[in-house]
C-alpha cells in the first residue's frame, strides 16, 4: 500500500510535475507475468524515474544497509526503502552474490517485475560499463523475458531569470526513460551455469542498453573502475586507461549477441 502512496500521492506527483520526466516504449513491458527490467545506472533517482513510467510495481535488490539503521532515522529509512519496492541483500559475505540471484529469482517466480542495474554499481563517468553475469543466470533459471531500458539524462535550462536561473539550470535535468524491445533467451534453455553461455546473454543485454542510451562502452568492471579511483585518487578515465589491456593484449571491443 505503502508503494502505491508513494508512486500516485506523495512522490511521483510532485517528480511528474517538477522534472517532467518522459517515457518511451512502455508498451514493451508484459502487463502480466515475471519479466526483468535491466537498466543503466547513472543516478540514484533511476529507481525513481523508471518505476514511474509503469503502472505495474518493479522491486529492486538494494543493500541491507538501508534496512539496519537505528534510531528515528534508520526507522523511517527502513520504512520508506521496504515501502517502495526494496527488498535487502547482504552484500558483505562471501555468498552474497548468490543470495541476490536466488532473492532476484523468487521474486521471479512470484510473477514480479523485477528491477535491476547488470553494471553492479552507479557508473563512475557516465559511460556504460560491463555487465555482471547474474542477469543471464535469472533470466535461464526463470524463464523470464529481459527488458532493456536506457536512463538518459540531458541539461534542461530552466526558464528563470538571474542567477536562480542559471543555479537550477545546472540541477535540472530532462529525464527519458527508453524501453526496448523483451529479449527472449529460451534458446539457451538448460545452459544455466554454462560460464560462457552467460556471458554471452549479459553481453547481449548491455549490447541493447548501449543502442539505447548512446553511451559509450567500456569493457570493464565499473566497481573495479571505482576501486581503482580510490586506491590512486586517479579521475575515472586515468584508472580506465591503467585497467585496459594493452592493444597487443586484447583488441577492445563492443558487446555483441555472440560475445563471450
Amino acid at each position: 500500500m505503502f508503494y502505491w502512496f508513494l508512486k500516485f500521492v506523495a512522490v511521483g506527483p510532485i517528480v511528474k510535475l517538477v522534472l517532467r520526466p518522459t517515457a518511451e516504449g512502455t508498451g514493451h513491458v508484459p502487463v502480466k507475468g515475471a519479466a526483468i527490467i535491466a537498466s543503466n545506472h547513472l543516478s540514484a533517482s533511476d529507481w525513481v524515474f523508471m518505476p514511474l513510467s509503469l503502472r505495474r510495481r518493479v522491486t529492486f535488490l538494494a543493500k541491507a544497509e538501508y534496512f539496519t539503521g537505528h534510531g528515528v532515522k534508520g526507522a523511517a529509512q527502513r520504512a520508506f526503502f521496504a515501502g517502495s519496492g526494496q527488498v535487502a541483500i547482504d552484500r558483505t559475505n562471501a555468498s552474497a552474490a548468490e543470495d541476490a540471484i536466488r532473492t532476484g529469482m523468487r521474486i521471479l517466480n512470484e510473477g514480479k517485475l523485477l528491477g535491476i542495474y547488470p553494471e553492479g554499481t552507479r557508473s563512475p563517468d557516465g559511460r556504460l560499463f560491463r555487465g555482471k553475469t547474474g542477469v543471464a543466470r535469472m533470466t535461464l533459471e526463470t524463464g523470464a523475458p529481459v527488458v532493456p531500458v536506457a536512463m538518459v539524462y540531458r541539461p534542461r535550462r530552466v526558464p528563470l531569470p538571474g542567477r536562480a536561473g542559471r543555479v537550477l539550470g545546472s540541477v535540472f535535468a530532462r529525464v527519458t526513460v527508453r524501453f526496448g524491445e523483451p529479449l527472449d533467451f529460451s534458446r539457451y534453455a538448460g545452459l544455466s551455469g554454462d560460464r560462457f553461455v552467460e556471458r554471452s546473454i549479459t553481453d547481449e543485454i548491455m549490447y541493447e542498453i548501449m543502442e539505447l542510451s548512446g553511451q559509450e562502452y567500456v569493457d570493464l568492471y565499473g566497481a573495479k573502475v571505482k576501486k581503482s579511483m580510490d586506491t590512486t585518487g586517479a579521475s575515472a578515465a586515468d584508472a580506465v586507461g591503467r585497467l585496459q589491456p594493452r592493444p597487443h593484449q586484447a583488441t577492445d571491443r563492443l558487446p555483441d549477441s555472440l560475445a563471450g
